[in-house]
């Protein structure tokens, strides 16, 4: 279990080193409220952007952004619903996803999937 948890604490690393390196600038990483947790908080001048890190090593089976299901989304949702309350935000809020691979000791960043989701409706 910590080598996981290293390799994803390690991509998320990465992930904002990709991200600052690409115009953005990373406004919090790991943010918590309660049971609702962002990966990264990062904004492009235009939009507030909630990014969900995944990270597999080389030898994966299923897609890092496979992981990101319906329970996911709705956790992710609930977190950005709390952060831009508690900061009053006013930037449109985006949704995306970092997946990364980790080969050797290296990682890389194999698709920025931007608008990955959508706030789901509540009925």
């Amino acid at each position: 279990m910590a080598d996981r948890n290293e390799t994803g604490r390690q991509g998320e690393i990465a992930a904002q080193k990709y991200l600052a390196e690409n115009g953005y600038r990373v406004l919090e990483t790991n943010w918590r409220f309660h049971r609702y947790e962002i990966d990264i908080v990062a904004t492009n001048g235009e939009e507030l952007i909630i990014a969900e890190v995944k990270t597999r090593s080389d030898n994966y089976l299923i897609a890092p952004e496979v992981a990101v299901d319906k329970g996911k989304i709705r956790r992710i949702v609930a977190a950005a619903d709390a952060y831009t309350r508690m900061n009053r935000v006013e930037q449109p809020v985006r949704f995306d996803i970092i997946c990364l691979i980790k080969k050797g000791t290296s990682y890389h960043v194999e698709e920025h999937i931007e608008d990955a989701f959508f706030a789901p409706i509540k009925r």
